[in-house]
């Protein structure tokens, strides 16, 4: 039998201007995160909607590969300062912030060639029209 491993990670943040929160999804190793802007701090309730009834719609990166996490500890004191000092960090991991980081790369440059590809267009098409009106000047029309 395969065993799969997945596991996901949702940290709410303020980061200066609005509350943000991103999501980690590690799926058999593979890292991929989701950045969602909350404005107003959002309340359990927001936060469980947007887990329960939203996830479908999250827009994640690209997997990209990430670290093993090391096995949990046995101990449950040790497990419980573990936990303690996880809740202590603040923001998202710098795995999570590379991949959104990636992606948000990606998304200009397709944007860029979009852009670029639209201005030709319309160059061509703006040229051609010129043509035409050239062509029916000279009939005399």
């Amino acid at each position: 039998m395969r065993k799969i491993r997945v596991s996901s990670t949702l940290t709410v943040y303020h980061d200066g201007q609005c509350w943000v929160g991103t999501f980690e999804r590690v799926d058999n190793g593979a890292l991929s995160a989701c950045r969602v802007v909350f404005g107003a701090e959002p309340s359990a309730e927001e936060i469980e909607q947007l887990v329960c009834e939203r996830w479908n719609d999250l827009r994640f990166t690209e997997p990209i590969a990430a670290e093993e996490p090391p096995k949990p500890a046995s101990n449950p004191k040790r497990r419980q300062r573990e936990a303690a000092r996880e809740l202590g960090q603040r923001g998202p991991s710098t795995k999570a912030q590379q991949a959104l980081s990636e992606e948000r790369e990606a998304m200009a440059k397709e944007r860029k060639t979009n852009a670029r590809e639209r201005r030709e267009q319309d160059q061509k098409q703006r040229f051609e029209m010129r043509q035409e009106k050239r062509k029916q000047k000279h009939r005399g029309k």
